[in-house]
């Protein structure tokens, strides 16, 4: 415990470091101008973009490593049994006909019946099943999800993700910063630098902005759901992949991946209204509506 806990904060402490340093290379020592009035938005700009994408960027880089500490996924580098065997030459396949790098294959122990991929690129991902899966589902629906995690990979959907959010978190930044000055100056009417007013209206209007701001990304998420589902239907076949589906959408009950982990998995919840709109996955009855209606 102590040893994780130490790890996250000198990591913490590294972004930050090398954020620092960053902006100071790029010229930017203040988002305010010379005379401390009125906001420099270069330089904010600069300011929000550093900041808004190396989060992404460095969640990005570091999502083969998490995703196997979270879920404790082991890496199948010698096939011990049939099993193993089948998945990586399965894997193997559909790589090659998605034109993508082998990915790394992983088994990782949860009863829920889910699958996952991620990583930095096409050629450096990485492909995990649960024991849950491989247990419940027949080899055509396991195929099926395979497939549908190698299209991920193949669509580029991780790199994607991080620059949508990367975009999203700069606008955050620049727009929450923006409204506090215009709050500080106007309400408050402090004319120099930066008073209290600033930044408590900054961290308000951050956490509604990103509220918001995360529609738009899980928006996205959804339509890659759709996406990585047409793909799993060419690599495997369209009843494969809705009978993968139906099974999903049989044990919806089970528990799910961490929420670190939700959007990269096969399986997603259930939503109506508001809720829906923060739904990483649509729900299962509508992709395999719109697998039954694919041509």
């Amino acid at each position: 415990m102590m040893k994780r806990v130490g790890l996250f904060l000198v990591t913490n402490l590294a972004i930050i470091v090398v954020l620092s340093i960053t902006l100071r290379l790029l010229g930017v020592e203040s988002i305010l101008d010379e005379q401390g009035t009125g906001l420099d938005l270069n330089s904010l700009l600069i300011f929000a973009s550093v900041f808004g994408f190396a989060g992404s960027f460095i969640s990005l880089a570091m999502s083969k490593w998490t995703a196997k500490r979270f879920t404790g996924a082991q890496v199948i580098t010698s096939p011990s049994n049939s099993t193993e065997q089948w998945l990586l030459r399965t894997v193997e396949r559909q790589a090659q006909q998605a034109g993508i790098g082998m990915p790394e294959v992983a088994i990782y122990n949860a009863p829920d019946v889910n699958a996952f991929a991620t990583g930095m690129s096409r050629n450096n991902a990485l492909v995990a099943v649960s024991t849950g899966l491989l247990s419940s589902m027949s080899q055509d629906e396991a195929e099926a999800v395979l497939g549908h995690e190698i299209s991920h990979v193949a669509n580029g959907d991780m790199v994607t993700l991080a620059l949508i959010q990367g975009i999203v978190n700069t606008f955050v930044i620049f727009l929450s910063r923006v409204i506090g000055h215009v709050v500080d100056r106007t309400v408050f009417k402090v004319e120099r630098g930066h008073g209290p007013a600033f930044w408590i209206t900054t961290i308000i209007a951050e956490i509604v902005l990103g509220i918001l701001a995360s529609t738009i990304v899980m928006w996205f998420s959804r339509q890659r759901e759709f996406r990585a589902d047409e793909g799993g239907a060419t690599l495997a076949g369209r009843q494969k992949m809705i009978a993968a589906l139906q099974r999903l959408k049989a044990s919806s009950g089970q528990p799910h991946l961490p929420d670190q982990m939700a959007a990269f998995g096969i399986s997603g919840g259930l939503g109506k209204g508001v809720k829906k709109l923060f739904m990483t996955h649509p729900p299962l009855d509508e992709r395999i509506d719109r697998l039954q209606r694919m041509m």
